[in-house]
């Protein structure tokens, strides 16, 4: 058995596809993929065609790689399944990211359906009342939103950045930290976004390719230069 969410739900990025193996009144589901808008529906659908004889659900997670505010969604779907049917439901292997974003949203990563109970899975939607319990998961969910965000931009902006990296091997002969250090210093010194700077320089590396911008090529040389001297002192 397995289900899988349409790329234009998830965006063509790594959409979720679900596994599952049953044994005897165990079922046990295998998630791939990203828990991003749509992947409740892709669980409810796959538990909705589970056996009526099982007595007992356990989700490895390991194959989840990326989670934003759906995936408490998921958990959601997850634990209400189990009580409706009066079914031990349980996840577990939750690493990198997704571990983090558990511990953000302040669920037990050794078992988040328990420690979320009833509600506390919906934490996209709390209530702003005056209440330090309200206001408190009120500023989680936006730290947890926040760092989402920054983990997407990475996300994007990874492959031009790889890009600018290599440029910056092949043309000075640096390592690939060295460029790296290059194309954060640059970004810093210009007050350019670490994208538009590696976007820059893999433009510039194009047959009849537009140069940097000047702020650009001079923030640019004064961290080659930089990197050079570091290097220097390191070799004396």
């Amino acid at each position: 058995m397995t289900s899988a969410a349409s790329p234009h739900i998830t965006g063509g990025l790594n959409p979720l596809v679900i596994s599952g193996r049953v044994d005897a009144e165990r079922v046990e589901l295998t998630p791939r993929g990203e828990l991003v808008h749509g992947c409740a529906e892709t669980l409810a659908k796959t538990l909705a065609e589970l056996p009526h004889t099982i007595t007992r659900v356990d989700l490895d997670m390991r194959g989840v790689h990326f989670m934003d505010t759906a995936g408490l969604q998921f958990l959601n779907v997850l634990g209400d399944y189990g009580r409706q049917r009066s079914l031990t439901v349980t996840t577990r292997n939750w690493n990198g990211q997704p571990r983090r974003i558990l511990e953000l949203a302040g669920l037990d990563t050794s078992d988040p359906i328990r420690s979320a109970g009833h509600d506390a899975a919906a934490v996209p939607a709390p209530d702003l009342g005056s209440s330090v319990v309200s206001l408190e998961r009120a500023e989680r969910l936006h730290v947890l939103q926040e760092e989402v965000e920054q983990l997407r931009q990475a996300i994007v902006s990874r492959p031009v950045i790889d890009q600018a990296r290599g440029i910056l091997m092949a043309t000075h002969g640096c390592t690939s930290d060295e460029a790296w250090h290059i194309l954060r210093e640059t970004s810093q010194l210009s007050n350019t976004k670490l994208r538009e700077v590696a976007a820059a320089v893999t433009a510039s590396a194009e047959p009849n390719g537009p140069p940097p911008p000047p702020e650009l090529r001079t923030a640019l040389q004064r961290a080659l230069i930089h990197r050079r001297d570091e290097r220097g002192r390191g070799k004396s």
